[in-house]
């Protein structure tokens, strides 16, 4: 699943990941990064709703461009609470819908 929409919706928002001494909380360099999953396979991105918004630090540390201790230990904590943070933003954009939900 790809969607121009989500990826343009991180344009300006706030880091999701915040990983302790390596965010730089500029919003300026948000981005929708991908996390892995099972849609993701050999040289194939996981898909648009695997994602959280990253500032470029919190990225490159996701993306193991940059090491990071606080990340090594607790790399699918952040994750897990940076995508359930992005899903919420997206949801009061309006760029998704849960039935039901009110």
């Amino acid at each position: 699943m790809r969607s121009q929409v989500l990826r343009d919706s991180a344009r300006g928002e706030e880091c999701t990941v915040q990983i302790v001494g390596v965010c730089n909380y500029q919003s300026e360099t948000t981005v929708l990064a991908h996390l892995p999953d099972e849609s993701k396979g050999m040289g194939k991105k996981a898909d648009d709703f695997s994602a959280c918004y990253s500032c470029s630090a919190c990225h490159d540390a996701l993306d193991r461009r940059v090491r990071s201790g606080a990340l090594e230990s607790e790399c699918e904590w952040y994750m897990r609470r940076a995508m359930t943070r992005t899903i919420r933003r997206l949801y009061e954009k309006n760029l998704i819908t849960i039935k039901g939900a009110k």
